[in-house]
């Protein structure tokens, strides 16, 4: 069966995703989730999305979905360092829950990899079918045809009775249901004429758009036809497995929107549990966030066509206060968390918002009535639904709607506690959690609210501690009430005693200086016990990852992996725009090195807007140095930018899937009619990737063309072996590729050693402690690996001298 693996930038919300996803797919599919760093910071870490893999590696394969940025960069390096056993492994472009809760519903079937891909691509048709949207590309990909009918098929009237149609729960089991028999079945939703729809298909089934009261048709042909029909009768005659009316399970009801009428503030010592949405301690008093409520003066709208016209106005500057509140998370290096503004923006355009509006104010009314009553209906919508998570999202359509209705009025729509504390809101929204500032906002307490909300997820971004959802009890907290919160526990403590106080203290001063001994560790230069220096960088995909990995101690970044640039668009990027990205690269890192690699794509990594012929064997196709060879104004577009930021900052640049000296001097000749082009002075340095074994032979002939080689030791591997990191049935070769790669590497270091040049490795073996002793003792300089595995290696090398690191080295080379 297949199995699913979630990769997002936070631990909790991939936990919270795997946790929905194992709700569709029950306990037959194998779900992982790969979320946060290991220090539980933002961010994504190849290493824990290749361990999620592998626990989750099945014959039928392994479907890795993701959200946004370096997961995709951290998902593809996590499928290079993965064993070439337990069956294959595809990442999928799917959006994160509704594609986690569609590929689990069809894997539960037994279907194909393909198949779920497929599923999980075409999810969001969930959403927007629940909705009300319209969408061309509303049914998925395997759709079953309507053949008219067949004179062996069996047809069922279903009558849909639990309170929110068919939502994904129930469309669940009757996935499941289906799934048990031998037997092709279709539905169609014969009160709003749609269909008809593939039975194991939940996406399909939400694309029906049942609800409440409606009637479906259920066709079944096949060998099980009947006993298939009897079970969905069975199911249904049960409501579907949803509670009856009226005892709707604890999860689905909402929270209390205020204090009950009189209630009293919380005694002293009280403990309100909640949600652990930020790790951290915070103590002080209680700051309520005070919102204010845009005004809505419409009594005298103007005519229809200037009401409309204000409409857009508003919208537009709203859109404007979105780019700036992404710019503020974007300087405070949370880039992942900054999409959600580029989300709220597609808020602003939003047929389910703006169409009802614009219809509204053509019928005569204002601006804000229509725009308030629009935004009301939308977020009653979200919180309708069944699923935790898409609840979560009415809040975010607020927050939109507010900006809105505070630019119609002309009034500020910013929030702010009224002073220094632990901030208190009912709920939180995204807007009002950027404006917070962590000098002034120690902690975070909300009545409402989840792990996976928009909010949440920026207070860890910003590091301020949390806890969310702790119930109408925290809204009688009067100003100023003294108050503990624990992020990691999900607790908050009301005027606790002295006692209390000092026990919270503690704990956080000991956690201050755990941590300030790991990143002291972690700051030291990389180098072996007798001094000998051995630079220890990161690789990167992003701004994002570069700040993260200065502070877990990388002195430079060893590889850059341009593709991220490259990748989900339509035309590939300016020169200004790949200028801007390396800068903003560069400056992360205030002078220490970067090491750019050019665009390593082809028929393995395909280019939307490069059309390329298929190859029988990609791997060893047109990729790398050759596809930019063979487009030199590709080439040539992103060595210019490389050159103007170089005149700026220490940056060097390097060659992948190098193969013959020709190669070299290609690519090096390109540079220099660029840096002509300039006429740039700038100083960079020029390496070669080392991952072709015929460049590791011929390293002596290609040292003096070139300043530094670096060696991939993945590609390098899998070619060395000629076996294909993928294929299962070659997993023993590459296991058994140790002692050959280390003796190529060798003939590298050499080479460059006679030569006056350096060696790096950027591939898998550098992260090894184990390994970064062998490749010390082969002469390797620097060591490139994923932030997280920083401090470990440099703790290793730390530990021996060069002569044993060398003898070390010695023993694990193949016998002569």
């Amino acid at each position: 069966m297949v199995s699913l693996v979630i990769v997002s930038h936070s631990g909790a919300l991939a936990d919270g995703v795997a946790e929905l996803a194992r709700e569709m797919g029950g306990e037959e599919v194998a779900i992982e989730s790969a979320g946060g760093m290991e220090d539980g910071a933002i961010g994504t870490d190849a290493e824990r999305v290749r361990a999620a893999v592998e626990r989750a590696r099945s014959p039928d394969g392994v479907l890795v979905l993701m959200d946004l940025g370096s997961a995709l960069m951290s998902a593809e390096m996590a499928t290079e360092m993965l064993e070439p056993d337990g069956g294959p492994v595809v990442l999928c472009g799917a959006p994160l829950v509704e594609g986690a809760v569609a590929a689990a519903a069809r894997a539960r079937t037994g279907a194909s990899l393909d198949e779920v891909a497929r599923e999980a691509r075409g999810a969001l048709a969930m959403k927007t079918a629940q909705l009300g949207e319209e969408t061309p590309e509303a049914a998925p990909a395997d759709a079953p045809a309507d053949d008219g009918g067949g004179a062996d098929a069996l047809e069922l009237r279903l009558h849909v009775t639990p309170r929110l149609g068919l939502h994904a729960r129930p469309a669940a089991r009757f996935v499941a249901t289906v799934a048990d028999f031998d037997a092709r079945v279709e539905v169609r939703n014969a009160t709003r004429s749609t269909g008809p729809a593939d039975g194991r298909s939940l996406t399909a089934l939400a694309v029906l758009g049942v609800r409440q009261g409606d009637e479906i048709v259920v066709r079944a042909q096949g060998e099980q036809a009947a006993a298939a029909l009897d079970a969905l009768d069975a199911l249904a005659a049960a409501n579907f497995g949803d509670e009856p009316d009226g005892e709707a399970a604890a999860e689905d009801r909402p929270a209390p929107a205020e204090a009950p009428a009189g209630s009293a503030p919380p005694a002293s010592g009280t403990q309100l549990p909640g949600v652990a949405a930020s790790g951290g301690i915070a103590i002080g008093p209680a700051r309520w966030l005070h919102t204010p409520e845009p005004a809505v003066d419409d009594e005298q709208p103007g005519s229809p066509a200037e009401e409309r016209a204000r409409l857009d106005a508003a919208r537009a500057a709203a859109r404007q206060d979105l780019e700036t509140a992404r710019a503020e998370v974007l300087r405070r290096g949370a880039v992942a968390e900054a999409e959600i503004f580029t989300a709220h923006a597609l808020l602003l355009d939003d047929a389910a918002v703006t169409g009802p509006a614009v219809r509204m104010v053509e019928d005569g009314a204002g601006a804000g009535q229509a725009w308030r009553a629009a935004v009301q209906d939308a977020a009653a919508a979200f919180r309708a639904l069944d699923d935790p998570y898409m609840r979560e999202r009415a809040v975010d359509v607020e927050d939109v709607g507010r900006r809105v209705l505070a630019r119609l009025a002309g009034t500020d729509a910013a929030a702010a506690p009224l002073d220094a504390g632990i901030v208190l809101a009912p709920e939180l929204t995204p807007g009002e959690a950027v404006g917070l500032d962590p000098a002034q906002a120690w902690g975070i307490a909300t009545a409402r609210g989840g792990a996976t909300g928009h909010a949440a997820i920026l207070a860890r971004a910003l590091g301020i501690p949390a806890v969310v959802g702790a119930g109408a009890g925290l809204l009688g907290i009067p100003e100023g009430t003294p108050l503990a919160l624990d992020g990691d526990a999900g607790i908050l403590e009301v005027d606790p005693g002295e006692d209390v106080i000092a026990s919270y203290e503690a704990r956080r001063e000991a956690a201050v200086e755990a941590g300030r001994a790991l990143l002291a560790g972690a700051a030291e230069p990389g180098a072996l016990r007798d001094g000998r220096r051995v630079e220890v960088f990161a690789n990167v995909g992003s701004a994002a990852d570069a700040r993260p990995a200065v502070t877990q101690g990388a002195e430079g970044v060893g590889l850059l992996r341009t593709e991220f640039l490259f990748l989900d668009r339509d035309t590939p990027p300016s020169e200004d725009e790949q200028v801007e990205v390396l800068r903003e690269i560069a400056e992360a890192l205030d002078g220490r090195p970067l090491i750019v690699r050019t665009l390593d794509a082809g028929a393995d990594k395909p280019l939307p807007f490069l059309s390329q012929q298929p190859e029988d064997n990609p791997f060893l196709g047109r990729r790398g140095i050759r596809l930019s060879l063979a487009e030199p104004e590709l080439l040539r577009t992103q060595l210019r930018a490389v050159l103007r930021v170089a005149a700026e900052r220490p940056l060097k640049v390097m060659f992948p899937m190098v193969a013959t000296l020709e190669e070299v001097r290609a690519a090096r000749a390109a540079l220099e009619r660029a840096r002509a082009e300039l006429g740039s002075e700038a100083e960079l340095d020029v390496g070669v990737m080392v991952e072709v074994p015929a460049l590791a032979l011929q390293a002596a002939l290609i040292a003096p063309e070139v300043d530094f080689f670096s060696i991939g030791t993945n590609d390098l591997a899998q070619y060395t072996m000629a076996a294909e990191r993928g294929n299962a049935a070659l997993a023993g070769l590459l296991e058994d590729s140790l002692a050959p790669v280390l003796a190529l590497i060798a003939n590298v270091t050499a080479a460059a050693e006679a030569h006056g040049r350096w060696v790096g490795v950027c591939g898998e073996l550098a992260g090894e402690p184990e390994a970064a002793v062998l490749l010390a003792g082969l002469g390797v300089r620097e060591l490139s690996m994923a932030a997280g595995r920083i401090p470990a290696v440099k703790a290793a090398l730390r530990d021996v001298e060069f002569a044993a690191a060398a003898e070390r080295a010695r023993l694990a080379l193949p016998a002569r």
